[in-house]
């Protein structure tokens, strides 16, 4: 999301903008915390993906 201030706005505009950024509810990445159940090490995966290129 892209805020435009432009610059002769006085404060009440730049608090009015900002305020509505604040308001929107941010991503929540703790949900999916664990939710990829593998039986591999993940650095392992990694290297693996890494050196399909080679």
């Amino acid at each position: 999301m892209v805020t435009v201030i432009k610059k002769g706005s006085d404060t009440k505009e730049i608090e009015k903008a900002l305020s509505k950024v604040k308001s929107k509810k941010s991503f929540d990445a703790q949900k999916y915390c664990g939710a990829l159940k593998i039986k591999q090490d993940p650095l392992v995966i990694q290297r693996g993906m890494r050196n399909e290129w080679e």
